[in-house]
């Protein structure tokens, strides 16, 4: 059986020869990181959510430079969001002082109240869903599970386009240089936006790589569209609709890029796991479930900082994706609990919570998937399961977390 280039490809850059401090194990150990983005974007689903947001964007467009357009008009500055308008189309060439006039065009008919208090609020229900579904795709390649409550997003989207458009406009009004702005903006954007704790750096080293990428394929798209004179002659007016299509899902395409290599720059463990979906047997399920509940337990008795999915990851050198799992189904029955910041505690007394509960909520968590009532009866394995079931309680008997804890307090 043949492999396919990309598992020869996996074996080449995690072979033994990628061991120890020589420069070529050190190279081959760079790679890693442009073939992991790379892999992603050839096996996952980067791309269809990169189109997905440009379909956002056309309904996210005009409620966005709307509301920015009454935030600045606060400041007398409403007129200087239509240069960021014309330096976001202008790899479009000509046609981007077009495109420009039209979207300003309804932004001040939106911005003149012509559509009612009910157009409005549809506007900012369209808006907020737009951020959301950003938010989302973020959380997806940074293997977040739990979104933000709803009561935390409606409090930071606010914020964000509020406050917004007033930075774009002052580091626009000081001259900073567009490619660098840019990069500021992507930078704080794979800092804050994925509801996880992102390091500076990992943000930094994204915003540099989608900053650079950016300012690339902006020169090269330029030169294309206007050396393209053939899609003018083929697609007729709907030639500039299009430019600014590919233009925004590359542009998508970019900064989806760059939450790629933050998220891989933090998590260099996730390189070969990549995009495919974290399978737990279920002797590693019990295990990490025991060692959870420890975790959580001890901080709990001695008071100290609360673990969350990302430290309780780092803590037991195991994936996010597989703590937040874990956790979900303990916290589904009970046994754990999170607080106002989204971190664990016990779901109640620790002398209280049984490690034969622990074991048997993660042996048997609640699906609606499978009616387990209406599984045909098989005597012979129903009794083995019940004598497995019989051992294992025998050997736990009461013993509680509280114990557990006590064992191992450091």
């Amino acid at each position: 059986m043949h492999e396919t280039p990309w598992r020869q490809l996996d074996g080449w850059l995690w072979g033994r020869h990628t061991q120890g401090d020589g420069l070529p194990a050190r190279a081959l150990r760079l790679l890693r990181y442009p073939y992991a983005v790379i892999r992603d974007l050839a096996l996952g689903d980067v791309n269809l959510r990169a189109m997905g947001l440009v379909y956002n964007t056309l309904l996210a467009l005009i409620p966005l430079l709307a509301f920015s357009f009454a935030v600045l008009k606060v400041f007398g500055a409403q007129r200087d969001l239509e240069p960021l308008v014309l330096e976001f189309f202008r790899p479009v060439g000509e046609a981007a002082a077009e495109l420009t006039a039209r979207v300003m065009a309804f932004v001040d008919g939106v911005s003149s109240g012509l559509v009612g208090a009910l157009g409005f609020a549809l506007l900012l229900w369209t808006l907020m869903g737009t951020i959301q579904k950003v938010e989302d795709s973020f959380n997806y390649l940074w293997r977040v599970e739990q979104p933000r409550t709803l009561g935390r997003r409606i409090a930071e989207y606010l914020v964000l386009v509020i406050v917004g458009p007033v930075l774009l406009v002052l580091a626009f009004g000081l001259g900073i240089a567009p490619p660098l702005m840019i990069t500021a903006l992507f930078i704080a954007l794979y800092r804050f936006v994925p509801n996880t704790t992102v390091r500076w750096l990992p943000a930094i080293g994204g915003g540099l790589v989608a900053g650079l990428l950016w300012w690339l394929v902006s020169k090269v798209f330029a030169d294309l569209y206007t050396h393209a004179r053939s899609l003018t002659i083929v697609y007729a007016g709907f030639a500039l609709i299009i430019a600014a299509l590919v233009w925004t899902w590359a542009g998508w395409l970019m900064l989806l890029i760059g939450v790629q290599v933050s998220f891989y720059l933090q998590n260099p463990g996730y390189l070969r796991l990549g995009l495919v979906e974290l399978r737990l047997s279920a002797a590693e399920t019990e295990d990490l479930a025991l060692r959870i509940m420890l975790l959580v337990g001890r901080s709990h008795v001695q008071g100290a900082r609360r673990w969350d999915n990302e430290g309780l990851a780092r803590a037991l050198r195991v994936p996010g994706i597989a703590v937040a799992q874990v956790a979900g189904i303990l916290e589904q029955a009970r046994l754990l609990a999170a607080d106002e910041t989204e971190a664990w505690l016990p779901g109640r007394d620790i002398d209280h919570i049984t490690l034969r509960e622990v074991l048997r909520t993660v042996r048997n968590p609640r699906s609606t998937l499978v009616d387990h009532e209406q599984a045909k009866p098989l005597p012979a394995v129903d009794a083995l399961q019940a004598e497995l079931q019989a051992a294992s309680d025998s050997t736990l008997g009461e013993r509680t977390l509280g114990q557990l804890v006590a064992a191992q307090p450091e």
